[in-house]
C-alpha cells in the first residue's frame, strides 16, 4: 500500500525531516475509544510491534500505533506530535534515542510521569524532571576485522597514523553519529572537537551512509574498523561474519562508550492519560527489556540483573560517557552547519 505523504510547515531541527510518511494502515480516523491507547513510534516496527502486542494480550486494553517509515528517517513521528501540539492525538511516544524526546520537552509537547517501573534505571539515563525515561540502549561500539593482529580500542584510534586510510564512519549529519559528535562536542569543548573531526579528515576516514554500511564494510574487508551501534556488530557477529565488537575507551582514565537508550514520553494533554501510563509501565518493565535484549536488536538492558544473551554486556560492567541530554539535543542542532562544511556540502 501506497503511503499517505503529509507536509507539515514546520523548520527543520538539524537532521530531522519535514517530510513524513505514514502507512495508511495505520492511521487512526474518527471517534477514539475510551479504553485504548495511541502511540507514535520511531523504535523500529519488526523490534517495537511485537511488543505492543504482548502489552495488548495481558492488559486488555487496545493499541493503535503509528510507526516511522524507514523514508521518513525516524522522524516523521516527531514532526507529527509537533503539529498536533494544539490537538494532541497520541498518548505516547517511543523515540529510538532521547534527543527527540527532549526537543518534545523543550517544545511543551511532553507531561511529566515518573514511573514506579523505572526505579531502578540509573538517573543518568532518565530527564531529572520526569518529562522522558530511558530504557533497552544501544551502544557505541568498534567493529573490527577479526584477523587483525593489532586492535583499535578507542574512538581517538580515527586520528591515530596507524589506522591511517582504515577507517570509515557513517555520514555525521545523520542518525546516532551526528548524537555521539554532538555528545563529544559536549563533553571535550568545541576546540577539542573540531581539531578530532579535522584529523579524521588528515587521517582519510571513510564515509559511509549509514552505520549498518560501515559495519558492512569492515565485515567484507573493505574496512579495518568502524563506529557503530552495538546492534549492528552483534548482527554481523551472529551472521557468522569475521568481526569482533570492542567497547570502546574502557581503560582507566578513558572517556568510556556512548549510551544510546530508547526514550518514552506521556505526551501533553493526551486522550487517554491512564491506558498511556499503563504502556509507559510496561515498556520500562524488566521484562520488556528482557525481550529486546534477546531480539535481533540486542538491546542493553538498563535495569540491573536483566538476563541478557552472552554477546550483549550488562550495563553495569561499562564505562559510559557522562551525558547530558539536554545539552547534547542543543548541541546537534549547533553543529549542523560544521558538519555540513567538514562533508564539503
Amino acid at each position: 500500500m501506497k503511503p499517505i505523504v503529509v507536509r507539515y510547515g514546520i523548520r527543520p531541527l538539524a537532521c530531522f525531516f519535514v517530510l513524513i510518511a505514514i502507512p495508511l494502515t495505520s492511521l487512526h480516523c474518527g471517534k477514539n475509544s475510551a479504553n485504548e491507547v495511541i502511540i507514535y513510534v520511531s523504535e523500529d516496527q519488526v523490534f517495537s510491534e511485537p511488543i505492543l502486542n504482548d502489552f495488548r494480550r495481558e492488559t486488555g486494553i487496545p493499541v493503535k500505533a503509528v510507526f516511522d517509515t524507514e523514508e521518513s528517517k525516524s522522524t516523521g513521528v516527531m514532526n507529527r506530535l509537533i503539529a498536533e501540539k494544539g490537538n494532541p492525538q497520541a498518548d505516547v511516544y517511543w523515540a529510538n534515542e532521547p534527543i527527540r524526546a527532549e526537543v518534545l520537552k523543550q517544545k511543551g509537547i511532553a507531561a511529566p510521569y515518573f514511573s514506579p517501573a523505572a526505579r531502578d534505571i540509573p538517573e543518568k539515563f532518565k530527564d531529572p524532571e520526569g518529562y522522558w525515561t530511558g530504557f533497552s540502549a544501544r551502544v557505541r561500539v568498534l567493529i573490527v576485522r577479526a584477523a587483525l593482529a593489532e586492535k583499535p580500542q578507542s574512538v581517538l584510534s580515527y586520528v591515530d597514523p596507524l589506522w591511517n586510510g582504515r577507517g570509515v564512519i557513517a555520514n555525521p549529519l545523520f542518525g546516532t553519529t551526528t548524537v555521539e559528535l554532538a555528545a563529544l562536542f559536549v563533553l571535550w569543548g568545541d576546540d577539542r572537537a573540531k581539531t578530532f573531526m579535522t584529523g579524521m579528515k588528515k587521517n582519510n576516514v571513510r564515509i559511509s551512509t549509514s552505520n549498518g554500511e560501515s559495519a558492512d564494510f569492515v565485515a567484507s574487508g573493505q574496512s579495518d574498523f568502524s563506529l557503530v551501534d552495538s546492534d549492528d556488530a552483534v548482527n554481523r557477529m551472529r551472521q557468522g561474519k569475521s568481526v569482533q565488537m570492542i567497547y570502546p575507551d574502557q581503560g582507566s582514565g578513558e572517556m568510556g562508550c556512548m549510551v544510546v537508550p530508547n526514550a518514552v514520553l506521556l505526551v501533553n494533554g493526551a486522550p487517554h492519560p491512564a491506558q498511556a501510563k499503563k504502556l509507559i509501565d510496561y515498556l520500562l518493565s524488566k521484562e520488556t527489556e528482557r525481550k529486546l535484549a534477546f531480539a535481533d536488536c540486542a538491546q542493553v538492558p538498563l535495569h540491573p540483573s536483566v538476563e541478557t544473551p552472552p554477546d550483549i554486556r550488562a550495563i553495569d560492567r561499562l564505562s559510559t560517557i557522562p551525558i547530558n541530554y539536554a545539552e547534547v539535543a542543543r548541541k546537534v542542532l549547533e553543529i549542523q552547519p560544521y558538519l555540513k562544511a567538514w562533508l564539503g556540502y
